[in-house]
């Protein structure tokens, strides 16, 4: 079967880059760093993970701020890369969500070519330039510094991968964190990490851990009860990603600050 593209979009088959192809037609938009204005850009805050006894648990708290100012409330910045992976944003909200939704896309188009999923190295490898590929606006101030984990299914266990603004990719053995809040997220972390922890117990942890840098952080916002605004914890594990919903975040956040008062 072969397959008609508008003019400029001849593909070879053996092209597994959804973004070359794109590059190839002149279809990839270019940065100029020096036409942004830095004044009212969103910025995403404190995203996390740690292993558990099955995979690895995602979080994310929902606040973006502008400088001083809290921007949003129920920011999303926790999402699937594909069925067996998670990615979380924190840095320049505008460009790190189109980073996500081009990774998103670039592992579906892998998928649908190869037939088969890129291994999980390969997905972290490939966020890592992408990420890499954002320097120049990097440079101008505009980072964007994602979070990056997964199940691995040749080695069944979860791993976990945190980038750095030039796209170096580092592995971390059993929890992670970026973002403004990340130093007193990770601080709160290594003090309940556990090797078996269920999903449920790693959920409240890494709640646990929100809650601790958001008492540090002003950019940072836990669990609001007063506006119904909780955490996105996803669980990525042998079966897939899901993200646990609302009323059981929302229970967990209540026994985690309950705990704390």
């Amino acid at each position: 079967m072969s397959l008609d593209l508008p003019g400029g979009f001849e593909h070879d088959r053996h092209e597994s880059s959804f973004t070359d192809l794109l590059r190839r037609a002149g279809q990839m938009p270019s940065w100029d760093p020096a036409a942004i204005d830095h004044a009212g850009v969103p910025e995403a805050t404190t995203v996390l993970a740690l292993k558990t006894a099955d995979g690895v648990a995602m979080v994310g708290d929902r606040r973006a701020t502008m400088g001083n100012l809290i921007a949003h409330r129920r920011m999303d910045k926790v999402f699937p890369a594909d069925s067996h992976s998670a990615v979380a944003i924190a840095g320049t909200a505008g460009i790190a969500m189109e980073l996500v939704k081009l990774f998103q896309t670039e592992l579906e188009h892998y998928e649908k070519l190869e037939g088969n999923r890129l291994s999980l190295e390969g997905k972290a490898n490939y966020l890592g330039a992408l990420v890499r590929n954002q320097m120049p606006l990097a440079l101008q101030g505009m980072a964007v510094v994602p979070l990056f984990c997964g199940y691995d299914e040749s080695d069944g266990r979860g791993r976990i991968y945190t980038y750095d603004v030039v796209g170096g990719r580092y592995e971390e053995v059993e929890y992670a964190a970026t973002g403004s809040g990340s130093v007193h997220a990770k601080a709160y972390l290594r003090a309940v990490f556990r090797d078996d922890l269920t999903r449920e117990e790693a959920a409240a942890a890494a709640i646990e851990a929100i809650v601790a840098a958001s008492d540090e952080d002003t950019a940072t916002g836990g669990p609001d009860i007063q506006r119904g605004i909780y955490p996105i914890v996803a669980i990525v594990e042998e079966s897939g990603y899901h993200e646990l919903d609302e009323a059981e975040v929302e229970r967990i956040s209540r026994e985690v600050l309950e705990r704390q008062s």
